[in-house]
């Protein structure tokens, strides 16, 4: 934990560093917002802890213009309610009341260092890649974390992390879909001052702020791919160079990277870099959708309305059994992520003891439903694949070539490329079919027993 203290030195101010410092934190002070600044580009933090008496509003608005995301947390004598109210006002996460106490200061550390979602699991199909995450978590290669959208990517690259040799040093995640294309190589790389429109003074890129750490690289297929040479370089060769700068920066950093795509069909379209996928995908981890893991509903779900619970000031109150059978027989099409936001809901709305089902509603305020449009599809799915038991499957593929025939009105080239097949195999299979005596479509019209029907 790297913690940043603007504000004059005084005894307050001394005794909270030591308290910081006796929970482990590295402690850097500066004198003012300006010098603050200064060291959140030269060398970044986890924290900032600024003196209300600073000018708190100008701190968040130059945080937030140059994208720096560290949370401040404001400090001040107690009896100061009009400047505590100022800070939180302007921006400040927290204020915290002077002569400091040990355990509101442990508190709000342990609170930055474990603003991540906590790694929760149960399922066999989970178990496996827990287990081979935790193999190569020590080792300095490259990992590449695919899955769908909401599966807990970021969750599987935190705990890598937090399992390696690089644990107590910095853990830096960029979205590499979330920055616009013209500032992504900034902020990976910084820049120097005068770089460009806006670049008011040096600031150091994600690369520089993990050194020693780790570094993810989230959603990286929506990178640019002429950005992806100078990533490339800078993996390889373990140097980069800020944007408008003359000297290269060596960087000790370990590289992890997630994508929702499919890197290989991204390299085949010419997307991404064949040698930058080899590069990243020295050890690759999938994490199964949420309906490949049912194991994990309940337990995520016991776990979200726990959290809700605690944050919001409620009472906790466990899942009933029919919101669990409900929960049970939900797609989950947005995997992990759907189900936090359903069960954050659920904690505000419930009364009673219990969750019931009539708290788990969906975005809109509908009741979470099986029998909703996605679950009568997949109904009606799964009765067509009852009614192919039993069945041949030379029946099965003589009643697909036939039916599609009949749509395309018996045009023997339009059925042949809908099936897949050449229009020498359909012609085959249809004089087959006409030798056993099955009535076939002529071109320009369906069979009379389909016409019929």
């Amino acid at each position: 934990m790297r913690l940043l203290m603007i504000g004059r030195l005084n005894g307050e101010l001394i005794t909270a560093s030591k308290i910081a410092m006796s929970r482990g934190a590295s402690v850097t002070q500066a004198d003012g917002v300006p010098q603050g600044l200064n060291v959140l580009r030269a060398k970044g933090a986890d924290l900032v802890m600024v003196d209300v008496g600073q000018p708190i509003a100008g701190l968040i608005g130059a945080l937030e213009a140059e994208r720096i995301r560290t949370p401040v947390v404001a400090c001040g004598v107690s009896a100061d309610a009009n400047a505590a109210v100022a800070a939180i006002r302007a921006g400040a996460r927290e204020y915290i009341p002077l002569p400091p106490d040990p355990e509101m200061i442990a508190a709000v550390l342990e609170a930055v260092a474990a603003d991540r979602s906590p790694f929760v699991w149960r399922d066999g199909a989970m178990e496996r890649v827990v287990r081979l995450a935790e193999q190569v978590a020590r080792a300095e290669a490259s990992v590449l974390i695919t899955g769908e959208s909401g599966t807990g990517k970021e969750v599987l690259a935190r705990y890598l992390h937090a399992k390696s040799n690089r644990a107590a040093k910095p853990f830096v995640s960029v979205n590499c879909a979330a920055i616009p294309e013209a500032l992504l190589e900034s902020e990976l790389f910084g820049h120097e001052k005068g770089a460009f429109t806006g670049a008011i003074a040096r600031r150091i890129g994600r690369f520089e702020e993990a050194h020693g750490g780790t570094l993810l690289l989230d959603e990286i297929s929506e990178m640019d791919v002429r950005l992806q040479a100078k990533l490339l370089r800078a993996l390889q060769e373990r140097v980069i160079d800020r944007v408008g700068g003359t000297a290269s920066v060596k960087v000790d950093i370990r590289v992890l990277a997630t994508s929702n795509r499919n890197l290989a069909e991204e390299v085949r379209k010419g997307t991404f870099r064949e040698d930058l996928l080899y590069r990243l995908n020295v050890v690759s981890l999938r994490l199964p959708p949420l309906r490949e893991r049912p194991g994990d509903i309940l337990e995520l779900a016991a776990h979200f309305a726990r959290r809700y619970a605690e944050s919001n000031g409620l009472p906790m109150r466990p899942l009933s059994m029919q919101a669990q059978s409900l929960m049970l027989k939900n797609p989950w099409r947005g995997n992990v992520r759907e189900l936090e936001n359903t069960l954050h809901r659920a904690v505000l709305l419930a009364n009673g003891p219990e969750i019931g089902p009539e708290a788990l509603l969906t975005p809109e305020g509908d009741t979470l439903a099986p029998e909703g449009p996605a679950a009568r599809a997949a109904q009606a799915a799964e009765a067509v694949t009852r009614g192919l038991v039993g069945r041949t499957v030379a029946q099965v593929e003589c009643d697909l070539i036939l039916d599609t025939l009949d749509h395309c009105l018996g045009n023997r080239t339009h059925a042949a490329k809908i099936l897949g097949i050449s229009i020498r195999t359909l012609r085959n299979k249809l004089n087959e079919y006409v030798a056993s005596g099955l009535d076939v479509a002529e071109p320009g019209q369906a069979r009379a027993s389909a016409a019929i029907g």
